[in-house]
């Protein structure tokens, strides 16, 4: 092994990939496996129970499907497959975090599920510092969950006669879409056109649900009338052409919405800071300024500093779609001096992707840390995205005020060591 002038470490001549045994280990092998799990992806006692004789661990088994887990396992069907356990995740309690929302309206117990040491300990302080600060302000200002189909024609000239087509079936399609559920409302159709492909962007209400599912049945049956009854010959579509942002961060949404859109803020008096961060307004607001263009530099995609560890935790707490957090985390924290030498501190979310029914939310763990927080079942799932804005600012400050104070690895030695 030799270094670069940069010190970068590299293997002369890719010399391991010249040894025999080398090619052989990663060339392909076509023996025939040796165990096989069930066909039978749904929940019974007899297919959970041949998984596991294939699986051949018993330690495992008496970890990941204890007594409980057996009883409960039924609850599981609609949520899993190939089923074999569950998972036991340390949770801790944040707060009260007290939230003067539109919809979330109370002095809140934050169940936060995790295995990172100092995160739930974070999110308290933060939490603390809010309410002590007389609470935040949080607005749900929009919200909507879109699937974007494409489809491909020969030419440009097709893609524009498939437009005009389009445009005058919009109330058509709205129909057909709204009645795949009871609780589903079309707000809008958009169209988005590069050379010979078309994008069309269907953009729902869900209710109290987060909606993957119902936005995916409800455009997918609109896709197959789409194809059924076009009259411009379409070479080939799919239900999403990845203009949706689903699951990842996109820039769009910043200007726009993706689940729930919601804002949050909070004025902390000088001496507060001090009291409880050890810090000063100045030295945050300096910190932000920094750290914004450290983002700028990085191509972050918005400005913020943890969203993802807050959310993530109140995710697998509550039954929310984990995968999700890669674009609820999305978005700007804003900390500024107020004239007055007090803080003011600010989080934008556009791309909150959560709900109160529906998907693991009434899984038994999950739907109990939902009444923990007030918030199971119909109508809360805007209360809750209130709720997950002002856990973020919680965070927001927290994380920054130990910077500032140079508190942060010593948190992280003390509390993870």
């Amino acid at each position: 092994m030799q270094k670069n002038n940069h010190g970068n470490v590299y293997a002369e001549g890719n010399s391991l990939l010249n040894k025999q045994d080398s090619i052989e280990n990663l060339s392909a092998h076509y023996s025939p496996l040796q165990r096989r799990q069930p066909l039978n992806m749904f929940i019974s006692d007899k297919a959970v129970n041949k998984r596991w004789q294939v699986l051949d661990c018993d330690h495992a088994k008496t970890e990941l499907l204890d007594e409980l887990t057996q009883a409960s396992m039924a609850q599981y069907q609609k949520n899993i497959e190939n089923f074999i356990g569950t998972v036991k995740i340390p949770v801790g309690i944040a707060g009260p975090l007290r939230v003067n929302g539109l919809f979330a309206k109370d002095d809140y117990f934050i169940p936060l599920a995790t295995t990172e040491a100092a995160l739930v300990a974070s999110y308290n302080r933060g939490a603390l510092l809010i309410s002590e600060a007389g609470g935040c302000s949080a607005i749900l200002l929009n919200e909507g969950v879109c699937r974007t189909p494409g489809f491909a024609f020969e030419s440009l000239i097709q893609s524009g006669q498939f437009v005009a087509w389009v445009s005058t079936k919009i109330a058509e399609l709205t129909e057909i879409a709204e009645k795949t559920s009871n609780h589903l409302t079309l707000k809008d159709i958009k169209i988005n056109v590069e050379g010979n492909h078309v994008y069309l962007i269907f953009d729902y209400l869900t209710g109290d649900a987060s909606g993957q599912n119902m936005v995916t049945i409800a455009t997918n049956t609109v896709l197959e009338h789409i194809l059924e009854q076009s009259p411009i010959d379409i070479k080939y579509a799919f239900l999403d052409a990845n203009l949706s942002g689903d699951k990842k961060a996109t820039s769009q949404t910043l200007n726009g919405v993706r689940g729930k859109k919601v804002t949050a803020e909070v004025h902390i008096p000088a001496d507060l800071v001090q009291k409880r961060l050890h810090t000063t307004p100045e030295r945050m607001a300096d910190f932000w300024r920094m750290s914004t263009v450290g983002g700028v530099l990085s191509g972050s995609v918005g400005v913020q500093g943890h969203y993802a560890n807050g959310l993530a935790a109140l995710y697998i707490a509550c039954g929310q779609d984990a995968a999700c957090v890669a674009e609820s985390a999305v978005g700007v924290t804003r900390m500024e001096l107020n004239d007055d030498g007090s803080l003011y501190a600010a989080v934008t979310l556009p791309n909150l992707m959560v709900g109160t029914v529906g998907g693991g939310t009434g899984l038994p763990s999950q739907q109990a840390n939902l009444q923990l927080l007030g918030l199971a079942g119909s109508g809360n799932a805007q209360a809750l995205a209130e709720v997950c804005a002002s856990l973020c600012l919680a965070g927001e400050l927290s994380i920054i005020g130990a910077f500032c104070a140079g508190h942060f690895a010593k948190a992280h030695k003390k509390l993870a060591r």
